[in-house]
């Protein structure tokens, strides 16, 4: 099991945070599972407990909740060797408030709540490589709200380009516009200023 391809960019990503084991490696593969999914497709949604943490071999993914007036705001981005999901609803085991939807055809890997108990107790190295992300996510939340706070529309976009210039590509432009807070219409108008100032 631990020579699918799919297993193998998985325990490389984690290999980079921590070090395993030979057996460690051998009962984390084991508590994994690989699942295709179609764009579109939500694998976590308001109403449902978050029963899975979801790591992307390949693919996009958001992370969004809708306002009561039926916007949607997009909270995460996440592409390949990137983690998504409702963190508060997978912790505390509580119904999710986040939709999370797959933005391409993507395959990804995932572990269950129960089986994340049974590496944090076996695997001490599990939990320094959990911690690490969460402080990762964290970090990311502060200089997002920060950054909401503080810039104008202008510089955030300038610092999303300069920051996720892969995300940029592969993310439709009205997610973009959600995850920066803005429009679509404003986000293009910002695009459009910026190509005529470079002629």
């Amino acid at each position: 099991m631990e020579h699918n391809p799919d297993f193998s960019s998985f325990l490389h990503h984690i290999a980079q945070h921590v070090s395993l084991t030979q057996p460690e490696k051998e009962l984390f593969v084991s508590m994994l599972r690989v699942k295709r999914v179609q764009r579109k497709q939500l694998i976590e949604q308001p109403g449902f407990i978050s029963s899975h943490r979801t790591f992307i071999v390949t693919g996009a993914f958001r992370a969004y909740f809708v306002s009561p007036d039926g916007q949607e705001h997009t909270l995460s981005l996440a592409i390949d060797n990137g983690m998504i999901g409702d963190p508060g609803s997978f912790l505390l085991q509580e119904p999710a408030t986040l939709f999370v939807e797959a933005l391409e055809t993507s395959t990804i890997v995932q572990w269950s709540y129960e089986s994340e108990q049974i590496l944090l107790e076996k695997i001490p190295q599990f939990s320094v490589a959990m911690m690490r992300r969460a402080t990762q996510i964290a970090l990311t939340i502060q200089r997002r709200v920060i950054a909401q706070l503080s810039l104008s529309a202008e510089e955030r976009y300038d610092e999303f380009v300069q920051n996720h210039p892969l995300l940029l590509h592969r993310i439709p432009l009205y997610i973009v516009a959600s995850y920066l807070g803005m429009t679509r219409e404003f986000l293009s108008k910002i695009r459009k200023q910026k190509r005529i100032s470079k002629r």
